[in-house]
């Protein structure tokens, strides 16, 4: 719900539990008042206060008043050049080479619905669940607009934020940055946790408290990263999973980006977030706009374990926009852990051939099966398929596979090209490189530059003939290498700062094309496993390969991280063998099963090399996981242990949306002898209710979570226990 207070001048943005407050102050500047635990009927205004502070300018306007400085206040939306010393949201080049950026509000308009955005992925509703605040400022010296849009999601406390740049003059102005999210608060009290890693280990937690200064985390890959995720959380020293104030807040963005944290003088802090300005510059020409990408916010009061869940459920509702919505995802194998590119037709169909009787709905076929593509130097950019490996091409294995009642997938890397291949001889130009320079190199391929639509073109036009030649089901879109030499040949000189962006809207427009001609086609995102795990690729993608890491200990710190913005649902997780590729480690199946159930589900191995011992196991898991499909998949989610602590254990729990049912999985750490008695509290029950655990006893609701479950002593490393509970 959105409310404006005329009589004093305060928008405030009500969600079930939040309220998100502004206000326009003296000289028609914009100034943030509130965001917290929801307020009726309140001018929190009162909270900005004026004093005269040395070395803090004044706006010409307040003439003798030097109580009023844009440096000392909390904005709305920090400007650039004009008095605020601050991370600045946005910043101009005018064109006699100034750069600065004075935003004055203008007027406002509130609406049903939610808005949308050219080009980019958004949270998307109905006109019944969802309202738009659109808020104008204006430069007037630069003759530049800036349209603030907030979407109020009331149920799910989420408050979308994006930015329109509009050049209203008649010269040519430079857009040099430009967030999406400014976020202001009158007190530093607060913890900044940022997820990152590296790959095959990506969103691990780093919690510190904010300090004088600037910190945060960015990507300058041209990938969201594996080091750094578009998802920041700010929070109470004192907030944990159950208790305290949080505020999440994620980037529906692909490409470069940036999340910083200012601790100023005062001990005020800012939240900046959006576009990273490294080496980004865009030209607007008289009436051309710029549309910056879309922010997400929820602001819980009960701490982390609410504050994700609200984001998974808009997330799955609201974003997603999944072609198996309803109906339940097959249960995949995949070979690439069993053959990698050295395989042939009849090779797959053997890995194939036991799967249908163990459960398993989707055979996946992996990179090798086009072009001359027999290791990873040669054959990307050739998307047609090799037929020395697959006689007949695409259509007769599909047909072999299907005639064993399996649906078909498919790998591509539609970005990328090697310099050994059909593609590149013809177009090496086609390729990011900086004249004069010799490219670098990732895994042996470069970067098309998917800037350019010629490129896009031609790659989809290939790619479309190969899925459109087969019954195909599946998609897995891989990408394998960061940016570098980003220079595109269609741009001048003097707009290179856009191609970055450009191709982030190139990917977008790819995936897009691929929804629209193939609607009911699963596609599975894939960044070298985690490395694009954003919000903006899962507008496009339901789900997302969360690591290339299958190792069932490493995937429950990964997965565990990953949970705090991003739904069970979107995280690609399989079942692999052992020793692991990536640790050598050996789990146990059981294990392992486990804990890809915290996922999507499926496996990637040789089942023709399983015991059956194995292949009973596998079997009973793919069993297990169809029956409680959707309270894995849709079920509330609640961590009940962090696995970062080394503690005795790692444990998680889904919770249907009724509180009739619940599971509860945990996985032990290396086991030591005389081990202590652990108890277990259970959360999100029923307290009334009585809950049968596994089918035997009856525990009261409030009893399990307020005392909880006696663990059993189990012997041996890295065990596996699910407790199913059902209300009576």
């Amino acid at each position: 719900m959105v409310l404006y207070d005329a009589q004093n001048k305060t928008y405030s943005l009500h969600t079930k539990n939040t309220t998100y407050q502004m206000t326009v102050w003296d000289y028609h500047i914009l100034l943030h008042a509130y965001y917290g635990p929801r307020l009726e009927g309140e001018d929190l205004s009162y909270l900005l206060r004026c004093k005269d502070r040395g070395f803090s300018p004044n706006p010409n306007e307040a003439g003798g008043n030097r109580t009023f400085s844009l440096d000392t206040f909390p904005q709305e939306y920090s400007t650039c050049g004009v008095g605020d010393f601050r991370l600045p949201s946005i910043e101009l080049e005018l064109p006699n080479g100034s750069r600065t950026a004075d935003l004055r509000y203008v007027s406002a308009a509130i609406r049903k619905g939610k808005y949308s955005l050219e080009g980019l992925p958004a949270f998307y509703g109905n006109e019944e669940e969802w309202e738009t605040l659109s808020i104008l400022l204006r430069d007037a010296a630069a003759q530049v607009e800036v349209e603030l849009l907030y979407g109020v999601l009331e149920e799910y406390d989420l408050i979308t934020r994006a930015v329109r740049v509009k050049n209203t003059g008649t010269e040519t102005v430079r857009l040099c940055r430009c967030a999406s999210l400014c976020l202001d608060f009158v007190h530093s009290d607060l913890d900044m946790i940022t997820f990152n890693g590296a790959h095959v280990m990506e969103r691990c937690p780093s919690r510190v408290p904010l300090h004088p200064g600037i910190q945060g985390v960015d990507s300058v890959r041209g990938a969201s990263s594996h080091q750094h995720n578009p998802f920041v959380v700010l929070c109470g020293h004192e907030a944990n999973e159950d208790y305290g104030l949080c505020y999440g807040a994620m980037l529906l963005y692909s490409g470069n980006f940036q999340a910083m944290a200012e601790v100023d003088q005062f001990t005020n802090s800012r939240l900046v977030m959006g576009l990273n300005p490294y080496q980004f510059s865009w030209t607007l020409e008289p009436g051309m706009a710029f549309t910056a990408p879309e922010a997400a916010m929820v602001c819980s009061p009960s701490g982390f374990g609410q504050m994700s869940r609200l984001f998974h459920r808009a997330i799955r509702r609201d974003l997603i926009r999944d072609p198996w919505a309803g109906r339940r995802k097959p249960v995949l194998i995949n070979h690439w852990e069993a053959t990698e590119m050295y395989f042939t037709a009849d090779r797959l169909v053997e890995i194939a051939q036991d799967a249908p009787k163990l459960g398993l709905e989707l055979f996946v076929m992996d990179d090798g099966w086009f072009g001359a593509r027999n290791d990873d130097n040669a054959g990307l950019g050739d998307w047609y398929v090799n037929e020395e490996k697959l006689p007949g091409g695409l259509e007769a294995l599909v047909a072999r596979i299907k005639d064993l009642g399996m649906e078909f997938g498919i790998w591509i890397e539609p970005e990328m090209v090697n310099e050994d291949s059909d593609l590149y001889r013809a177009h090496p130009d086609w390729a990011l490189n900086v004249p004069g320079r010799k490219p670098s190199r990732s895994r042996n391929q470069l970067v098309l530059d998917f800037s350019r639509a010629e490129i896009r073109d031609h790659i989809y036009s290939q790619i479309k003939k190969a899925l459109s030649s087969a019954d195909i089901s599946y998609v897995k879109w891989d990408m394998n290498r960061s940016l570098t030499e980003v220079w595109s040949a269609e741009l001048p000189p003097e707009r290179q700062g856009e191609v970055y962006h450009r191709y982030v809207l190139g990917v977008y427009d790819f995936a897009e094309r691929l929804r629209r001609d193939f609607p009911d086609i699963l596609i599975e995102g894939c960044c070298g496993g985690g490395g694009r795990f954003d919000g903006g690729m899962l507008y496009y993608t339901p789900q997302i390969w969360c690591s290339d890491n299958t190792d069932a200990v490493d995937r429950l710190h990964i997965q565990y991280g990953t949970s705090f913005c991003y739904p069970v649902s979107t995280m690609g997780a399989h079942v692999s063998a052992v020793p692991n590729t990536v640790t050598s480690r050996i789990t146990p199946m059981e294990t392992r099963g486990v804990v890809a159930m915290h996922g999507t589900f499926g496996y990637e191995m040789d089942l023709s090399k399983c015991t059956p011992d194995e292949k009973e196991t596998i079997r009973r898991q793919t069993a297990f996981f169809k029956e409680h499909y959707d309270l894995i998949q849709d079920g509330d989610y609640y961590r009940l242990s962090d696995p970062f602590q080394n503690g005795s254990y790692t444990a998680w729990e889904h919770v249907s949306h009724d509180r009739r049912e619940a599971l509860v999985s945990l996985v032990t750490g290396s086991f030591r002898s005389a081990p202590p008695f652990l108890t277990l509290r259970i959360k999100g029950l029923e307290a009334k209710l009585r809950y049968r655990i596994n089918g035997e006893g009856s525990w009261l609701g409030a009893v399990l979570m307020q005392v909880g479950w006696p663990l059993p002593i189990i012997l041996g490393d890295y065990q596996a226990l699910q407790l199913y509970l059902e209300a009576e």
